[in-house]
């Protein structure tokens, strides 16, 4: 008698392939699925702790200022190398208007734009439209560039296991930690790279603030992606940072409490943040989005959206120019950690693309 031929024998088969898929998704589930966490306040700060108010800050060792054209603006670049919080080599960038060896330059005073790139890249894609024929499709080049520009001092670093601090015996395959992650519950070694590179960056405004050419009222941060997330994460925990650009951040809950700035939204205010995200953002919903803009506090924050998925079309460019040319609301002490704060949030009158506090959508 044929298998197909007994519909009873069938259904019992059925059944028991269901109940061992079952029995096999609930084992994984209990096994390794991430679970959702609490952290509390004083955790957190602790976990982003970098250095003691008294601590001296990093000694920086720069490179001799060379010319460079990022696009077709010129400027002066320096190498960037120091020891970071936990005796970890620090690798990166400092990118000047002007010429920083002129002590006219060298003394005047600019606004400083951090600059966090996405997870799998490097600094060099603040810098560079192609890295060895593979494009900056996510066009931060070409932000490093208005915001030279704008006389804006840039600066970027690898993250933790990218670009030149990879560890040559394991190499970081951003596909494969991000499935670690969610398959195998394997939340340390990503929050581990968000938060350790979080702390290398206020580690690096220990020095910023202490030199003659930086504004320390004037300290911003633009992210793409991961960039985003950190830079949301590095005003959250660091008073100097008064203003946030997030390129569609990926969508983080609880699972992950530690790193999603979802979590820390209510310490943000006072920053003036902008977020843009996509309409068909494969990491973050338009529900994701439209949350994550209302969990931030505060009148001076601005959601743009766009067409398209997480990469942004080039329009996002010059829609940021206005977020340069704004002046961020005076710093707090250079060590303090951001407090809980209320939601400040309004929605002002008036068209979304001329207020602060409003959501406009932006065709490409």
């Amino acid at each position: 008698m044929k298998l197909f031929d007994n519909p009873r024998r069938w259904k019992k088969i059925m059944l028991a392939l269901f109940g061992a898929a079952g029995a096999v998704g609930a084992l994984w589930w209990a096994v390794f699925a991430l679970k959702p966490y609490d952290i509390t306040p004083a955790q957190w700060e602790a976990l982003y702790a970098h250095a003691s108010a008294s601590a001296p800050a990093p000694q920086v060792q720069l490179g001799a200022p060379e010319p460079v054209t990022i696009g077709a603006t010129p400027a002066w670049a320096q190498s960037i190398r120091y020891a970071g919080f936990d005796g970890a080599t620090v690798l990166g960038r400092l990118v000047h208007p002007a010429d920083p060896a002129q002590p006219a330059a060298a003394a005047t005073q600019r606004p400083v734009l951090v600059a966090l790139h996405a997870m799998g890249r490097t600094h060099r894609r603040w810098w560079q439209p192609d890295i060895q024929g593979r494009p900056t499709i996510e066009g931060t080049h070409l932000v490093a560039e208005q915001a030279l520009q704008a006389g804006h001092v840039v600066l970027a670093l690898d993250a933790r296991l990218h670009g030149d601090r990879k560890d040559p015996a394991r190499p970081l395959i951003a596909r494969q930690l991000l499935r670690d992650l969610h398959l195998w519950g394997e939340r340390e070694p990503y929050e581990r790279l968000i938060v350790d590179t979080v702390k290398d960056y206020r580690t690096l405004l220990d020095w910023v603030v202490q030199q003659p050419w930086a504004d320390h009222t004037r300290i911003r941060a633009a992210g793409y992606s991961m960039g985003a997330q950190m830079a949301l994460l590095l005003a959250a925990a660091d008073g100097r940072v008064r203003s946030v650009a997030a390129m569609v951040p990926p969508h983080l809950g609880r699972t992950v409490a530690a790193v999603a700035p979802s979590i820390v939204a209510h310490r943000l205010a006072g920053v003036d943040i902008w977020l843009l995200t996509a309409e068909d953002d494969e990491h973050a919903s338009q529900q994701d989005n439209r949350a994550l803009f209302t969990a931030l506090p505060g009148p001076a924050k601005r959601h743009l959206t766009f067409p398209g998925g997480h990469v942004l079309p080039a329009a996002y460019v010059q829609a940021l120019q206005p977020w340069l040319a704004r002046q961020p609301q005076a710093a707090t002490a250079p060590h303090a950690d951001r407090g809980p704060a209320a939601s400040l949030s309004t929605r002002a009158p008036g068209r979304p693309a001329d207020r602060p506090g409003a959501e406009a959508s932006v065709a490409p």
